[in-house]
């Protein structure tokens, strides 16, 4: 079973089009959508849910009214000013405290320091993980709930739950459709993983964007490969990349034309290859057939 994990510098690069195109080639393969801020692989692939389970992300306070004594110091203690003090019907001297739930970080400062013990930290609800079925196969995907915060905690148990299901499945692959940047959901969707194919294009910024995803694959040892979506819509920008990956001897698998398939075919809820022009489909197979290649010779 190998892992291939599909990232890029930026948003909007097209690396989510180019996994669905690898689920219909590889049809061995479970997916897993480790873009939990912002997923979207389920809107290309249409799956449907077979089974969801909660996500917590940390903690979060809780007062208890009952043994409140309205003092007010935690919210002398609390810096991010997520307790709401409310006076009561009761007089302007009887004073309620609560939890702003989108403010609160789960600390623990005002439960520790509180006199009377009344404040709890209990697990919050951050989001929820989905395992669903496509026509390509199994798919695990998430969804962060309103603020919540992506630590990486989230994408490594989409990773779990997604290798599992290939160790009980015996599949070939798991397919992993990553976060834009360098951060830490990043590093936790390409930590282990066999292969890092990065998805780039023909602008400055997907240059720059395209070096820094590059330093981070090699800082962990991991194999990457690069192909270039879009790259008929600067030719002199394409150039720049293909002279960079040489430099640092990095593989190019492919270059993919600008084509408004890829928009006709999210809105019909099925992968690029289905509704692509030949041309369009031989440079996506291409580049999955290099891909396994690439997989072959690090592997020998």
């Amino acid at each position: 079973m190998k892992q291939i994990v599909v990232i890029s510098g930026k948003g909007g690069t097209g690396k989510t089009s180019l996994v669905a195109s690898f689920a219909s080639l590889s049809r061995r393969a479970v997916l897993a959508d480790c873009d939990v801020d912002a997923a979207d692989l389920h809107l290309v692939l249409n799956p449907i849910v077979k089974s969801s389970e909660e996500y917590s992300g940390g903690l979060m306070a809780y007062i208890d009214p009952d043994l409140c004594s309205g003092c007010g110091f935690c919210t002398e203690v609390c810096r991010f000013d997520a307790i709401i003090e409310t006076p009561t019907a009761e007089g302007e001297n009887s004073t309620l405290f609560y939890i702003d739930p989108l403010k609160c970080e789960g600390c623990g400062v005002c439960a520790y320091y509180c006199p009377e013990k009344a404040i709890k930290m209990f697990e919050r609800k951050s989001g929820e993980v989905y395992i669903s079925e496509m026509k390509y196969g199994p798919m695990v995907h998430a969804q962060l709930g309103i603020a919540e915060e992506n630590s990486g905690k989230l994408v490594a148990q989409v990773r779990e739950e997604a290798t599992k299901l290939a160790q009980e499945g015996d599949y070939d692959y798991i397919i992993i459709d990553g976060p834009p940047g360098v951060g830490c959901p990043v590093i936790s969707s390409i930590t282990g993983a066999d292969i890092v194919l990065i998805v780039t294009e023909p602008t400055v910024s997907g240059l720059s964007d395209l070096e820094r995803v590059a330093q981070l694959a090699r800082h962990f040892k991991i194999p990457s490969a690069v192909c270039v979506n879009k790259w008929d819509i600067n030719p002199e920008n394409t150039d720049s990349i293909l002279d960079y990956c040489e430099n640092h001897n990095i593989k190019i698998l492919g270059k993919i034309h600008y084509d408004r398939t890829f928009t006709e075919a999210q809105i019909r809820k099925v992968p690029a290859l289905e509704v692509a022009s030949s041309d369009l489909k031989k440079e996506i197979v291409s580049v999955w057939e290099r891909l396994n290649r690439e997989l072959e010779n690090h592997n020998k």
